[in-house]
């Protein structure tokens, strides 16, 4: 038997929109958000992160005062931090309070454009799923892959362009990346860690490790495959990434992951808890098929950062 839930009986979650020093990106995203149908039921807290260096500080400002100025939500809370946190720091800080406050959120950050229907989607899974242990997230982004999607899945793990969690799967998240990657190795996880081999997320887990780069979105996939959790999807993508444009502290410039949205409406229905074998070997073979240009941007890409 489905299961779906009314657009006009839901209950809309909190959304945390993380911004640091892109005022243009910022003020696209917020634009987007805008679009949806449910925004003026809903409760957007933005963290702005403080300066690193002298240099930033103009633009931070003026992202503080897009922040400031936004209208059309059910409710604005700016929080502008006074150093710099870094994103990993202030998304895991920013969720664990919103969780606890709200017990659900929606996640973006400042380089994300949504769809018309993405808040209407993201709250209708929250809702249909919230009891089900098993599922912890759900996104919004797809690859742009070769075959047609089913209308929602799920895959293994979880991910971090537009997504949604309640407290208690946040619960699960391991901040200690030795950890993580001692259980994926106990467990024999590496290889579906890395999608089979089509793409090296432990080599990524590896370079948490080393310091080499600060992303909470890798402990979090690694987290939540360990415990077995799954991440809904929507068959078409609701979020466009527009921060590949060598702009963002973590982003180097590339088309790989360019998709164009879509603004149907999802039908969200229970569907069974199984990751979805199809999916999932679309996913491993667009992942094959970007890897050696990916390879070399990212290797030039940590060249420079290492300079």
């Amino acid at each position: 038997m489905t299961r779906s839930v009314k657009s006009s009986a839901l209950n809309t979650a909190p959304i945390c929109l993380f911004a640091y020093n892109r005022p243009v990106h910022l003020q696209r995203t917020i634009d987007a958000l805008k679009s949806n149908r449910l925004a003026s039921q809903s409760d957007l807290i933005i963290y702005c992160d403080g300066p690193k260096t002298f240099d930033d500080k103009a633009a931070v400002q003026e992202v503080r005062s897009i922040g400031r100025s936004v209208s059309g939500f059910k409710s604005l809370k700016v929080v502008e931090q006074a150093a710099n946190l870094g994103l990993s720091r202030s998304v895991i800080n920013g969720v664990t309070e919103t969780c606890e406050a709200f017990g659900r959120v929606i996640v973006l950050e400042d380089d994300l454009v949504v769809s018309s229907s993405f808040l209407d989607y993201m709250n209708t899974a929250l809702q249909i799923y919230e009891g089900d242990e098993s599922v912890f997230s759900i996104h919004g982004y797809v690859f742009p892959v070769k075959i047609r999607l089913p209308e929602t899945f799920f895959l293994l793990g979880a991910d971090c362009w537009g997504w949604a969690t309640w407290s208690r799967a946040w619960r699960q998240f391991e901040a200690d990346g030795v950890e993580l990657l001692q259980k994926l190795t106990r467990e024999r996880l590496l290889r579906r860690f890395d999608f089979n081999g089509a793409y090296d997320y432990t080599g990524m887990l590896k370079q948490q490790i080393d310091g080499q780069i600060n992303s909470w979105a890798i402990r979090w996939q690694a987290s939540a495959l360990l415990k077995g959790g799954l991440t809904l999807y929507p068959g078409r993508s609701l979020v466009r990434n527009i921060g590949f444009d060598e702009t963002g502290t973590h982003s180097y410039a590339t088309d790989e992951f360019d998709v164009e949205i879509s603004h149907d409406p999802v039908r969200v229905e229970r569907i069974p808890l199984r990751e979805d074998t199809i999916a999932f070997e679309a996913f491993a073979d667009y992942y094959r098929s970007i890897r050696p240009s990916f390879l070399r941007r990212a290797a030039r890409w940590l060249m420079r950062k290492a300079r």
